[in-house]
This record gives C-alpha cells, sequence and structure tokens, in this order.
C-alpha cells in the first residue's frame, strides 16, 4: 500500500488546519522580519521510521518553498542520536508545521516501531503479524501504513473489504454453521468467509461448515495448538488465526503453535509515540 499525493495533501491540511486555526499568533509576534532558518529530525530513541511523506506533505499544504532532505526512508530502522532528516524553509513556516510533522511521525514510527518488535519476536515461524480495525478514527489508511512500514501486514480496512462473522454475530444467529451457511449463501462462492471461534466445538461446527478462514478468539497457547493439530487433520487448506490476549511476552508461543496469522490490537491502538525532536535554527 501506498500514499497517494491526493490523499497525503487532504490529510495534511486537516491536520494543519487543526492546529494552525487563525494564525501561529507566537510566531507572529516574535518574528518581525523573514528568517530563514534549518531543522534537523532526530531520534531521541532506536525506532523504526514511518511518515516521512506526511510530514513533507504537512510543510507543503502551507504553500511556501520548504525543502526536506532524507538520510532514510520509512520503515529503516533508525539509532538513538541518528539525524534522519533536514528541512530548510521560512522560519515562520517551520515553526507553523513543527508539532504537526512531529505528531505524525512520533504517532506513525511508534506502530511501526512496536510492529516490528511483533514481528521480530515470531521471526523463524510461519506466522505472520496483522493489525486489526482497532485504528484511530480518521486515521486508519496511515496507522495500516505504519504497520506495513513496521513489517507486518494488514487485516481488513473496513466492513466491506472482507466477511469475518465474530462473537456478536454468532450471538445473535444463535450457532456458527448458521452463520457460515447464510452468509455463503447470500454472498456467493467469490467471498472467502473467515469466523471467529472461542472453544474446540465452534472450531470443529466451522470446519464442517467449510469456513475458510477461522479466527482463534482469547484462546491459550495450548489451545491453539491443538486446534491446529484438528483444522490440519481435517482441512489443511484453512488458514487459521490467533487473537486475543497476545503480548510481546508470549506471541512466540502462539505462533510456534502452528497458525498462520497472528492478528494484534495493540500495534494501533496502544502503541506508544517515539522520541523525535526538530532542532530549528537561523542559517
Amino acid at each position: 500500500m501506498r500514499l497517494s499525493s491526493s490523499e497525503l495533501f487532504k490529510l495534511a491540511s486537516e491536520f494543519i488546519a487543526e492546529d494552525l486555526g487563525r494564525g501561529d499568533i507566537t510566531t507572529q509576534a516574535v518574528l518581525t522580519t523573514a528568517v530563514t532558518a534549518r531543522g534537523r529530525f532526530i531520534a531521541k530513541q532506536d525506532l523504526v521510521l514511518a511518515g516521512l511523506e506526511v510530514a513533507d506533505a504537512v510543510f507543503g499544504v502551507l504553500e511556501s518553498p520548504v525543502e526536506i532532505e532524507a538520510f532514510a526512508a520509512d520503515g529503516e530502522r533508525i539509532r538513538q542520536g541518528d539525524v534522519f532528516a533536514r528541512v530548510k524553509g521560512p522560519a515562520d513556516v517551520l515553526l507553523m508545521g513543527e508539532r504537526t510533522a512531529l505528531n505524525v511521525l512520533r504517532h506513525l514510527s511508534g506502530i511501526a516501531t512496536l510492529t516490528r518488535a511483533y514481528v521480530d519476536a515470531v521471526a523463524g515461524t510461519q506466522a505472520k503479524i496483522l493489525d486489526t480495525r482497532k485504528t484511530t478514527p480518521g486515521l486508519r489508511m496511515l496507522e495500516k501504513y505504519a504497520v506495513l512500514m513496521g513489517g507486518g501486514h494488514n487485516h481488513r480496512f473496513g466492513l466491506d473489504d472482507g466477511v469475518l462473522i465474530k462473537d456478536n454475530h454468532l450471538a445473535l444467529v444463535g450457532d456458527v454453521r448458521t452463520a457460515i451457511e447464510r452468509a455463503r449463501r447470500r454472498l456467493g462462492h467469490l467471498h472467502k468467509i473467515e469466523v471467529e471461534v472461542k472453544n474446540l466445538n465452534e472450531l470443529r461446527e466451522a470446519l464442517a461448515a467449510s469456513a475458510d478462514l477461522i479466527l482463534l478468539d482469547n484462546m491459550t497457547p495450548e489451545m491453539v495448538r491443538e486446534a491446529v493439530q484438528i483444522a490440519r487433520a481435517t482441512a489443511p487448506h484453512v488458514l487459521l488465526e490467533a487473537s486475543g490476549s497476545i503480548t510481546l511476552d508470549n506471541v512466540r508461543q502462539y505462533a510456534e503453535a502452528g497458525v498462520d496469522y497472528i492478528s494484534v490490537g495493540a500495534i494501533t491502538h496502544s502503541a506508544p509515540a517515539v522520541d523525535i525532536s526538530l532542532k530549528i535554527t537561523t542559517i
């Protein structure tokens, strides 16, 4: 997934409008003459970079000749103390875009950094780390982009993007088989159907109803291992996903249980922002 120029401009415009309001009254009051300045983006901790294009778009929205020189690309590991980009332009423009650019970089790089930690934790297994729809409203595209930069993979982008029958669907329908059969009749053979199960009985029901993917929800690693054995013996083509109560401390156990995917909501909804600064000086 790449971020298009139109998407970047639209989002950056909204971000700047929120922060700028009617104008930067502090800068207008303090800087009485036009000044050209330069700034250095400095990593204050080890991180995985994400969001450089968005930061560039933030300054571009301010309609002034700002030059950004990048020494790294999104997805790269940056070490504490590294200067990974420089920016040059009118001082007032740099000051107006400073906080918004930093907020974007810190948030998206935080997601990429946490994602990479999960990806590294399951290295050598067949399991792939997935995101979820647990994203910040309005920022889903950017946050899922950051997951990719961290080496993860994207799950659904929205409710129209795939069939996933979850616990609340099952509570309203009654059972796994009925839900799968209804979805199959309504949607036809071109749509893959994933269903969430919470125990081995529901797993067997999903397998009997020919689910394409099965989400093993809130099971222990031991239960997941048993579920994998049952599924592989019954329907080896079915893809298995583990989700719920998965942390960096136990994600390796789930991966070694043999699942194809591990979805982790925390990589988007709970990723801490990384520490990045922008130091501005006159030329």
